[in-house]
């Protein structure tokens, strides 16, 4: 199996059995958004196409959660900001 389709299929197998996303894989196996997106959207098909109709729901799913991440993502940010100021009023 050449080196292409071997990352296509590891990428697709774990983003279906963790539901991690674009950036979470992209992350986790060293390359770029770009990379791992245009191995999800356009190769896996030709490579295994039970697989990529899987990883393609987990794309669509995490499309549709990513404003609540970013949202908790600024509310976590401003939580901190709040927390650090008032242990700084303190001391």
């Amino acid at each position: 199996m050449d080196a292409i389709k071997e990352r296509v299929l590891m990428l697709g197998a774990y983003i279906r059995d963790t539901h991690a996303t674009v950036r979470e894989t992209a992350g986790r196996f060293g390359i770029s958004k770009s990379t791992v997106h245009k191995d999800m959207t356009q190769k896996l098909f030709h490579y295994d196409t039970a697989m990529y109709t899987a990883v393609r729901t987990v794309l669509e799913e995490n499309k549709a959660e990513r404003h609540l991440r970013g949202g908790e993502a600024t509310k976590q940010k401003y939580l901190q900001k709040k927390n650090t100021e008032q242990r700084m009023q303190t001391c």
